[in-house]
């Protein structure tokens, strides 16, 4: 090594070292952010953890239902009937026969007041339950047979907390419970899966109540909502980015349509108040309007969604379709929109779960009416999930927190499906 060289590696190591601990001070920043992004990601999974496994928690209790076995006698003179046929069964007093019964189940039940109090521990629905059964078996009447009704709501709420310990309950006084504990020391009272709480529609009592009603005009409402936004929000991209001029007007629809993303929601529901129901007179409630306000308020994303998902086609493919000899319709709808579609996939997928979720432009419409029936059509009244949650959140009975916490779960579980399809379709046409 001559001395030059030994010169030279003198005179480098000085910038040499500054260089190295430079590098040092760089992999310790990136090695900090790197960790600092871990534990936010994992903070933000954790905190969704606790929130799934929090409502989970509350709603596990409105998954299944306390029955309880009553020895109904189907007495003529409590029927109040004269013979036994079908018209005379469907109009008796079925009240009388099931108050009777439960009088002769406990007689130490005397006076008005104690014998309120027994009556209570049933659902108000038993007496069409004790109709149905004969109806469906007219030969008991005048027999005595087993018959499985529900509990109350209090008392199934008392039997899910204490379990039937024979000590007074929140709503349950001392005698209730006292009751209570009897017909489960008779093997009277069993827990079953609670089927009625996906067929049944919503209800003044907890026990009864259901998601059948709001869920099908959920998915009435988004089926409109998709029919009619999708179509329009990339038929309106399409124009905006392949076809229409430059001008100051299409500058102006440009700045309205991002201006519109952030209009409140709840303005669009007093638009459809005013224009669509008062002006053209849709009916109030109805999924076809619930949809068609939806749709004013999911197209703006739609469209901003759609038309960066269509610059972002490579001229170049443009270009090879016109040099071949395609016109400008046929490059648009042959090549540009289906490469484009994964974008405007993800794009309605955005627009979609923000309408799921959405109660305030819905409430103006009155779709927050208390709506017992199933809906058939877009046109009938209903109801749909977030305004039901937001209904059961704001009754008093205990009970309907469990069913808060369940309707939530089932909105979930319908937002999981509909982006699932929606990712599905969108993986086929990026294939």
């Amino acid at each position: 090594m001559t001395n030059q060289t030994v010169a030279d590696m003198k005179t480098k190591s000085p910038i040499t070292a500054k260089v190295t601990a430079s590098l040092a001070k760089r992999h310790a920043k990136e090695s900090r952010f790197k960790l600092l992004g871990r534990l936010a990601v994992a903070l933000g999974f954790f905190l969704v953890l606790i929130l799934i496994t929090d409502i989970t928690y509350k709603a596990l209790p409105a998954f299944h239902q306390h029955w309880v076995k009553l020895e109904i006698s189907y007495q003529k003179d409590w029927l109040s009937i004269e013979n036994s046929n079908k018209e005379s069964l469907q109009s008796a007093n079925y009240r009388k026969v099931l108050k009777q019964s439960m009088y002769k189940m406990f007689p130490q039940a005397n006076g008005r007041k104690n014998k309120r109090k027994l009556s209570k521990i049933i659902s108000s629905n038993a007496e069409f339950t004790i109709r149905d059964f004969l109806l469906a078996s007219p030969e008991y009447v005048t027999q005595k047979t087993q018959v499985w009704v529900r509990v109350d709501d209090d008392v199934d709420t008392y039997l899910k907390d204490v379990n039937a310990s024979g000590e007074a309950g929140a709503r349950i006084d001392q005698k209730q419970a006292l009751w209570i504990k009897k017909l489960v020391d008779d093997k009277r009272i069993e827990k079953r899966f609670n089927f009625s709480f996906f067929t049944n529609g919503d209800s003044r009592e907890p026990e009864l109540a259901g998601v059948k009603g709001a869920l099908t005009g959920t998915i009435l409402t988004m089926l409109v909502t998709l029919v009619l936004s999708f179509p329009l929000g990339v038929a309106a991209a399409l124009y905006l980015e392949e076809f229409a001029p430059r001008n100051r007007w299409t500058d102006i629809i440009e700045v309205n349509i991002n201006n519109l993303a952030a209009v409140p929601s709840i303005i669009f529901g007093l638009l459809g108040l005013a224009v669509i129901i008062n002006m053209f007179g849709l009916p109030r409630s109805a999924p076809l309007v619930g949809g068609i306000v939806l749709t004013l308020m999911t197209l703006p994303t739609i469209i901003i969604a759609s038309r960066a998902s269509i610059k972002a086609v490579p001229p170049s493919i443009r270009e090879a379709a016109m040099g071949i000899g395609a016109s400008k319709m046929q490059t648009t709808f042959s090549h540009v929109l289906p490469m484009a579609m994964p974008g405007i996939m993800t794009g309605a997928i955005i627009g979609l779960a923000q309408a799921l979720g959405e109660t305030a432009p819905l409430l103006m419409i009155g779709m927050v009416a208390f709506i017992v029936d199933v809906p058939a059509s877009i046109t009938d009244a209903s109801t749909v999930l977030p305004v039901q949650i937001f209904l059961w959140a704001d009754s008093p009975e205990r009970a309907f927190l469990a069913k808060t916490s369940a309707a939530i779960l089932v909105l979930l579980g319908f937002l999981l499906v509909m982006n699932t399809i929606a990712a599905l379709l969108r993986k086929k046409f990026e294939k």
